[in-house]
């Protein structure tokens, strides 16, 4: 196959979605969306999170050094797009009704409509461009959480994904479905849960 150079990209690159969970300082829960997520090793399988810019999450995330990182699928990604549009400066954006429970061994709130959640432990945490606050997490799985009915179910992996709705991005801006439909560009669901949105300047994708 030939090759060619071409700009600095990763528009055909599917990127998991994740919905981060952690708490603000009056003990409410914020949620906000990522996809700059993968895996690294410690004696055991741990995760790596990058934020670009600063955002709330970000800091919450440096201010308690506990997270969670709830698994984005297709029935919830209007609510899981809409944490991504609406900023997370805003007071009111978490004025929607959201169903969330507590971790079962870190003190984090866990996205009840996602079917995987990790819940994640900082380790290290690296500065890649201070002026701008870009940050790379280094973490520890602390507990993973799944749906009862995912567990021992018996699916082949094809299956098994088909019927989780694992929802993927790429550099353009799209959402698309395991199967390679498109759901829809970046900030179009979140229609759904509150029409008129804005994209907020510290949205967070």
């Amino acid at each position: 196959m030939n090759k060619v150079s071409v700009p600095v990209n990763n528009d055909i690159c599917p990127q998991t979605l994740f919905v981060y969970g952690t708490y603000k300082e009056d003990g409410q829960p914020n949620f906000g969306l990522f996809c700059w997520f993968s895996y690294c090793w410690y004696d055991d399988l741990g995760v790596m999170c990058a934020i670009g810019g600063r955002k709330t999450t970000q800091e919450r995330i440096l201010a308690n050094r506990v997270f969670s990182a709830n698994l984005v699928v297709e029935k919830n990604l209007p609510l899981a797009d809409y944490f991504g549009t609406a900023d997370g400066y805003d007071a009111d954006k978490m004025d929607i009704p959201v169903e969330w429970e507590k971790g079962a061994v870190l003190d984090v709130p866990v996205l009840s409509s996602s079917p995987l959640t990790f819940e994640l432990e900082v380790d290290r945490v690296i500065t890649t461009n201070e002026e701008e606050g870009d940050t790379v997490f280094l973490c520890r799985i602390r507990n993973v959480l799944q749906d009862a009915d995912l567990v021992n179910s018996g699916l082949p992996v094809q299956e098994l994904m088909q019927k989780i709705g694992v929802v993927s991005t790429t550099g353009t801006m799209d959402y698309w479905s395991w199967d390679g439909r498109h759901l829809g560009a970046w900030h179009e669901p979140a229609q759904k849960i509150k029409p008129g949105v804005q994209v907020g300047k510290a949205a967070q994708m």
